[in-house]
């Protein structure tokens, strides 16, 4: 298991909220997150309760400001620590179209750039078949995420991506 604590101000400052677990509805704990320490494990934060919304992963470390985990808002409303990612190896296939169909590309590494590396404009499906994955909207670690772990993917949709676009993608390694 993992811990996070949540900061309504900027610099761990102001009201806060430890947890080992996920929550489906952080509303209660504090109105606003401007601030972050991850002690321990890897964890989805979601904008929206019941895992809705902009997603933002999060490894150990400090964030003193939402901007620093790419924040959008303040708006942190649920939270799961990711859990059940066996090992230490990662294998993701990429499809052009929906269903797996079309060209497939396998990727053990990192992407910064899926364009340049695979000649793709989108990403419609996928199938993660070891470790767990963020996928970023634009290239360079930029833009909307979206966590992924193993399992398929038939339609971007399942990954809660607003449009096929995939820029980018990079291993979960802390755990």
């Amino acid at each position: 298991m993992g811990k996070i604590t949540f900061f309504e101000e900027k610099n761990f400052q102001g009201r806060c909220y430890e947890t080992s677990g996920d929550c489906t509805d952080l509303l209660s704990f504090f109105t606003r997150c401007n601030s972050v320490r991850v002690e321990s494990g890897s964890w989805v934060l979601y904008e929206k309760p019941n895992y809705k919304g902009y997603q933002y992963v999060l490894s150990p470390g400090d964030y003193a400001d939402h901007q620093q985990w790419m924040g959008l808002s303040d708006s942190i409303r649920s939270c799961r620590c990711i859990k059940n990612v066996y090992g230490n190896a990662w294998r993701l296939r990429l499809y052009e179209r929906p269903d797996f169909g079309g060209q497939m590309v396998e990727c053990t590494e990192d992407c910064p750039s899926v364009q340049e590396a695979f000649k793709f404009r989108e990403v419609f499906s996928c199938v993660v078949l070891q470790g767990a994955w963020v996928f970023y909207e634009l290239p360079g670690y930029r833009g909307r995420q979206y966590f992924v772990e193993r399992g398929d993917y038939r339609k971007y949709t399942d990954w809660k991506a607003v449009s096929s676009a995939l820029g980018s993608f990079h291993r979960i390694t802390e755990f």
